[in-house]
């Protein structure tokens, strides 16, 4: 099938999905070798492990060799401070990648020397059933160079490192003009639990089938067109269940959740799988009154969200904005929901607004 049948988006998304898919596999392999490598990035609870180190070289050296003309933002910086080259030294081999002389997260892999990258990082597939699909009419013209990507490649690492391994997603959003328009989340071990006797049978049974049989899940969305990979359910008619951070709380997080007058309070890591608890009905809004979630955790959830009908702002209710110009954090914090979003809006307390400046 030639590319050219099909729009740089749709291409994108499919190569995104599968991307996103490799990066999971190799998220479950880390942990299965045991050792993660974690570093600490700016305090005790900003953790990061060889998975995100090894899962963002994948996604963004693999989007690159397909969309080289794509602005690809991860968030894993690379813990080095030679001002030319980083250097990561994860068995072998050893990867290079070129920086931009701002310190900054964006990576001009434009210039990455590919043939140093190890051969089984790279993901080229595509998810065919993507392909089949239309893309919307507002983006069927959209070109490479106008597109930016947020990668988060291991969203949720603290909780990876205690072992709470549902709260992890890889999350790679696409942007065009500012605006969250197309995501892909893959949950590497969605059913890990109810899963476990059964690889254990498996395993004894000297079956065929890999250990990630049946592990993981990805869920990917294009707005327009609606979100796929999961069965939408809303929370029961006058229940408020709030979901929110679990290792980043503090005073302001603590009165905007008691504002709200929930009926029950779910404390899980990673945005991306917060956001997946208000599309499965788990939870009615995600109440994060605080800066320290950033684009790439928000960008592809977003999209989910939206295709599906709800709403992402910040506490403020300004919509987020995803140019490549952008400050990373999202200081004004962020408020979501499947369906009332005005209820909850209208529940923030002023004092938690006026400390928070957009």
């Amino acid at each position: 099938m030639m590319a050219s049948r099909h729009t740089v988006l749709m291409r994108l998304v499919a190569s995104a999905y599968s991307i996103a898919q490799k990066a999971g596999t190799i998220v479950r392999g880390v942990i299965a070798e045991g050792d993660l490598g974690i570093v600490e990035k700016t305090c005790p609870t900003d953790l990061q492990t060889k998975a995100d180190r090894l899962a963002q070289m994948s996604i963004c050296s693999s989007l690159a060799r397909k969309f080289p003309k794509l602005t690809i933002i991860g968030e894993e910086a690379y813990l080095h401070t030679h001002p030319k080259t980083v250097t990561l030294k994860m068995k072998e081999p050893t990867f290079h990648v070129n920086e931009r002389a701002e310190v900054s997260h964006v990576r001009s892999f434009g210039d990455l020397p590919f043939e140093e990258v190890d051969q089984e990082l790279i993901e080229d597939g595509q998810w065919e059933e993507i392909l089949k699909q239309p893309c919307p009419s507002q983006y069927s013209t959209i070109k490479e160079e106008d597109l930016v990507v947020w990668v988060d490649p291991l969203d949720g690492t603290k909780e990876y490192t205690e072992g709470l391994l549902d709260n992890v997603t890889v999350l790679i959003g696409i942007a065009y003009e500012g605006k969250a328009i197309a995501g892909v989340i893959n949950q590497p071990y969605y059913n890990y639990q109810s899963n476990e006797k059964q690889k254990l049978r498996e395993h004894e049974n000297e079956a065929k089938a890999g250990p990630d049989a049946m592990l993981g899940r990805t869920i990917w969305g294009v707005l327009g067109l609606g979100a796929f990979g999961f069965q939408l359910k809303e929370v029961p008619a006058g229940k408020h269940i709030i979901t929110t951070t679990r290792s980043h709380s503090n005073k302001l997080v603590t009165d905007c959740v008691t504002a709200m007058n929930p009926d029950d309070v779910l404390r899980v890591g990673g945005a991306g799988n917060k956001i997946i608890q208000l599309i499965e009905g788990k939870a009615s809004a995600y109440v994060f009154a605080s800066p320290g979630c950033k684009k790439w955790d928000t960008c592809a959830p977003e999209v989910i969200l939206h295709a599906v009908g709800g709403k992402l702002t910040d506490i403020h209710g300004n919509a987020l904005q995803y140019n490549k110009e952008v400050k990373h954090m999202n200081s004004a914090g962020v408020l979501a929901t499947l369906r009332n979003y005005d209820y909850y809006a209208s529940r923030v307390p002023e004092s938690v607004k006026n400390a928070l400046v957009p």
